[in-house]
């Protein structure tokens, strides 16, 4: 997994007027913990461009004045309105001890059904996974290619390597919803249409 490095800077004032003013000055006031300890320090929010706005995980190397963590985001907070960036939490780890993160969830493949004319929806764009750092991966593929109409992809379905999810296995990640026009067709109609309208224009 690739590393972002995030240089900072620690706070002397930790008040909400000295995080309006760092924020106004284009920083992202935060904190790394773990271990007991924690440091409040504040970064140019330019830094997390690559970090935040991704549709890949990764590790943090948070240097705080030349002092470096180990590090994974634990929590963002951003402004309900304008989606600013307001807060990052950062929490360190060891290379020897499982760590929790919330991984990216990449559709792969075609559904016949969304071939078909199905929608497919998305119930979740990530999954909590637990296992070694150096074990822990950028993204998870699920795959649709089989996916038919009324059915859904679960948890259960994939098969983790080196690392454990912590979904429920009967949660569901993808779905392929029955539009209005095609309701109250057979389950083979709706799986078979393409099939059928080939076959018409042939004959």
């Amino acid at each position: 997994m690739k590393t972002i490095e995030i240089i900072g800077y620690k706070r002397a004032n930790l008040g909400k007027a000295d995080s309006k003013k760092l924020r106004n000055e284009g920083m992202v006031p935060c904190v790394v913990y773990g271990e007991g300890e924690q440091t409040h320090f504040y970064a140019p929010a330019i830094l997390f461009r690559e970090l935040v706005y991704t549709s890949e995980a990764h590790f943090v190397k948070v240097n705080v004045e030349g002092t470096e963590y180990d590090a994974i985001m634990q929590d963002l907070q951003f402004h309900p309105v304008s989606e600013t960036l307001l807060h990052v939490d950062f929490l360190k780890w060891t290379a020897g001890t499982t760590i929790k993160m919330d991984i990216p969830v990449h559709i792969t493949g075609q559904s016949p059904a969304v071939q078909n004319g199905g929608t497919l929806i998305i119930k979740r764009r990530t999954l909590s996974i637990k296992s070694l750092p150096k074990n822990m991966p950028e993204h998870i593929d699920v795959d649709i290619s089989k996916l038919e109409f009324g059915k859904a992809v679960k948890v259960g379905d994939l098969t983790p390597e080196n690392y454990e999810i912590q979904d429920a296995p009967q949660a569901s990640i993808a779905v392929a919803e029955i539009p209005r026009a095609l309701r109250g067709k057979s389950a083979s109609e709706l799986n078979e249409g393409e099939e059928g309208e080939e076959e018409t224009t042939e004959a």
